[in-house]
């Protein structure tokens, strides 16, 4: 997330002079582009791992801030979220022996990081998002306490209703809402650089944005969502969702995202992409500024051009360029942000062996390949690659339709080995990568792959059990160090075996409820109830508050007091509902609900999380959990 010592708040006069500073930034970064005073000759790449943290039962663990306190390793960095982690690689020259040197410094820095978790008990998961997430990880508590992450939550929620939509299509298709940028912390990535020359910045740029939809297809590896099987990866559509900042009228002009894909190509320099950020984007934090940057480019002295490279960071294009000095030298580089972390580290090292090779294998072929695609359709495809992974129909040069699959076997992991053959990659990191790459693309086994088979193959299976497995399974292959297509089927192991049991209302509750509005007539409540078998209703105002309960108990006075009347007239639910119902929150022990239910004598406990209402757990529930936990021990 880049920059942490930014302004808790600005004044008018403050972010005045904030823009202001942006402006000479980019004056001075033009000077610079002009002047030639970029380091040249050599081409290094870097790489950012993101790690999700998870305990005991494969659920979100906030306890990022402990476990650097361990590390006192100044290459890891806390992240949006409580349950995140990053960790910096140092660049290295794009040369020889590069990808392993890679997977090398990966495996040190991963294993490192596992043994402070130990000290934490938590674990390091590596995926996109982590199967098991539940609505109670996003909340404002999991926000890192950072002034940074507070201001890019401030800015969302200035110009939307509290709490956000959140609708993403899919099988299961998914419609919720958010109170917190946490929600963003859902997504992890490895995130890979490449350092470009300004002459050749704006051609290498365009190249990464055209590849990127098949280097996605063919590394997806999020395709679940709070139990909802959405897109291959659906990284994609929550970052752009949980980090959206438009308001409503911007929205209708149909203005991009700070979190998008683009709208053209780069025409001449890469600073049309500076630009457009400072054009298109309000600023949402500020710093203190730096020196007059013109003056220090006078005495021969490189500004770090803060103000710039702060605002550039609060917009998330998919593929971003940077500015940065290494060893007071200034350079460019192109941040490429669209592959998800994981399954394992041999699988991010395949897809960087991917990234790198067609950034040097097509630079050749594909030179006027601008003009022989229009940006829609290169967009389109990311989209497309995101959404259904390896099976996505791309629209490739020239107007060729062709299968994600196909067009990666075929054409681009060959350019890629010529690509990385040329810089002296030897012949068995050849294989090790791409070939762990190729045989993916061919068994047609991705993260996101196996995780949906695996969900398709044990239908009868409870859903919160088997993706618990599932995580468990990927710590498993993760640790051995098993790339993602030689993984079994997943299985989840029967009563025989170690099942995991319920421990808190939230493995139990029900989310798939019947509401009522307070001016809807008892009537609706009633026909709900004989209709759907249900005895509890909660009854919720139009922007989703919590605001009472419905029971048989109600309806059944209801009746009473028609039966009464000559003429009944409609009663509405606000008459005869509970205002006061017993709410619990979502972390809530088994047991302890059980004994709240005995105590109140009620028949029902609504779950929820702030206002939120997210499910509830009735008599019935609480009794088949007492059962599967007697069969077990019996």
């Amino acid at each position: 997330m880049g920059e942490h010592e930014v302004h808790k708040n600005a004044s008018k006069q403050q972010l005045r002079a904030f823009m202001q500073a942006i402006l000479s930034d980019l004056r001075a970064l033009e000077v610079m582009v002009e002047g030639h005073l970029f380091e040249g000759g050599i081409t290094r790449i870097g790489a950012e791992q993101e790690m999700f943290l998870i305990d005991g039962e494969t659920h979100a663990a906030p306890t990022a801030a402990e476990l650097l306190t361990h590390l006192s390793d100044p290459r890891f960095k806390t992240e949006l979220a409580r349950f995140n982690l990053e960790f910096n690689l140092d660049p290295q020259p794009l040369s020889g022996g590069f990808l392993h040197q890679l997977e090398e410094e990966l495996t040190a820095g991963l294993h490192k990081a596992e043994e402070a978790a130990a000290t934490v008990n938590t674990q390091i998961l590596l995926t996109g998002i982590l199967p098991t997430l539940r609505h109670e990880d996003i909340g404002p508590d999991m926000l890192t306490p950072d002034a940074r992450y507070q201001r890019i939550d401030d800015s969302v929620f200035q110009t939307h209703p509290q709490p956000v939509p959140v609708f993403i299509d899919g099988p299961d298709q998914y419609e919720g809402t958010h109170d917190s940028v946490a929600l963003e912390g859902a997504n992890i990535s490895l995130q890979l650089h490449w350092q470009v020359e300004p002459e050749n910045a704006a051609y290498c740029y365009n190249l990464a944005q055209l590849i990127s939809a098949p280097l996605l297809a063919a590394a997806v590896n999020s395709p679940v969502l709070f139990g909802h099987r959405l897109w291959q990866e659906t990284r994609i559509a929550l970052f752009e969702r949980a980090l959206d900042t438009r308001s409503g009228p911007q929205l209708t002009r149909g203005m991009p995202s700070r979190i998008s894909f683009g709208s053209a190509w780069v025409q001449e320099s890469i600073l049309e992409i500076f630009q457009d950020n400072a054009a298109r984007y309000p600023i949402i934090m500020t710093r203190k500024p730096d020196p007059n940057p013109l003056k220090l480019l006078e005495q021969g002295i490189i500004p770090k051009l803060s103000a710039l490279t702060l605002h550039s960071g609060t917009v998330w294009r998919w593929n971003r360029p940077c500015y940065g000095i290494l060893e007071g030298k200034p350079h460019l580089r192109i941040e490429n942000r669209v592959l998800p972390a994981g399954p394992t580290l041999l699988d991010e090292v395949a897809n960087a062996a991917l990234f790198y090779g067609l950034m040097l294998g097509l630079a050749e072929e594909y030179q006027d390949f601008t003009s022989r695609l229009p940006f829609h359709e290169a967009r389109a495809n990311f989209l497309a690659a995101a959404q259904q992974g390896l099976d996505a129909r791309l629209t490739w040069l020239d107007g060729r339709v062709i299968r994600a699959r196909s067009l990666l076997l075929e054409e681009l992991i060959p350019k890629a080995r010529r690509g990385l053959t040329q810089v002296g990659v030897p012949s068995e990191d050849l294989e090790r990568y791409l070939g762990t790459l190729n045989a993916r693309v061919r068994k047609g086994q991705t993260g996101a792959r196996w995780l949906l088979n695996g969900l398709a193959q044990n239908p009868h299976q409870d859903p919160t059990t088997l993706l618990h497995h599932a995580v468990l399974a990927m710590l498993h292959y993760q640790q051995q160090g098993v790339p993602v297509h030689r993984w079994a089927p997943l299985v989840v192991a029967g009563r025989t075996e170690a099942a995991r049991l319920p421990h808190t209302v939230s493995d139990i509750m029900v989310q798939n409820l019947f509401t009522v509005r307070p001016d809807d007539v008892i009537d609706l409540a009633s026909r709900i109830m004989d209709w759907k078998h249900v005895r509890h209703i909660p009854v919720e105002t139009e922007k989703g508050k919590l605001v009472g309960l419905l029971t048989i108990h109600e309806l059944l006075h209801a009746h009473d007091i028609l039966s009464t009347q000559d003429s009944p007239r409609p009663i509405p639910v606000a008459e005869m509902m509970n205002p006061e119902p017993i709410t619990i929150p979502p972390d809530m022990p088994i047991l302890e609900a059980m004994q709240l239910m005995l105590a109140s004598d009620t028949g029902s406990l609504l779950v929820v999380n702030r206002t939120q209402l997210l499910g509830i757990v009735t008599e019935q529930d609480l009794v088949r959990a007492a059962y599967q936990l007697l069969t077990t021990i019996s």
